[in-house]
């Protein structure tokens, strides 16, 4: 049985571009980690004997808005639970530092709106549509 234990760390660039692309997640180039892995809020990884096999993390102004970001698991250890475990992390942290009126988002991709509504996330439609540009 794999022995898994929850870190709250920020994975280095190496390990954050693996977890993404091993977990099904779209790839991101060194530079863009760069320069968004140290202006990380909070983040979790998940490892197996040591070794990172899930990560999920919260970016945003620290005050008004936050977004839960990055949450992934690789496939070869999807359906342990280590998707839950991650989300009870940053929940926690949201649920000690998002101040009244805060406000957190999402973008639930696949079934994933069944996990994150687990942890109080709702739909925004027909209100709001979520939206994305790539460059």
């Amino acid at each position: 049985m794999a022995n898994y234990t929850v870190v709250h760390a920020t994975p280095s660039i190496a390990t954050y571009q693996a977890l993404r692309v091993g977990s099904g997640l779209s790839p991101k180039s060194t530079e863009a980690a760069a320069r968004g892995l140290p202006a990380s809020l909070f983040a979790v990884q998940v490892l197996c004997d040591g070794e990172p096999v899930g990560m999920g993390r919260v970016i945003g102004d620290g005050g008004c808005f936050y977004q839960v970001v990055d949450i992934g698991v690789l496939k070869a250890h999807q359906g342990q639970g280590l998707g839950k475990a991650i989300m009870k992390e940053i929940k926690a942290y949201l649920d000690r530092e998002v101040p009244p009126g805060g406000y957190v988002s999402l973008i639930a991709d696949g079934r994933a709106n069944e996990l994150y509504a687990q942890y109080g996330f709702a739909p925004t439609a027909p209100a709001s549509i979520g939206m994305g540009y790539v460059a």
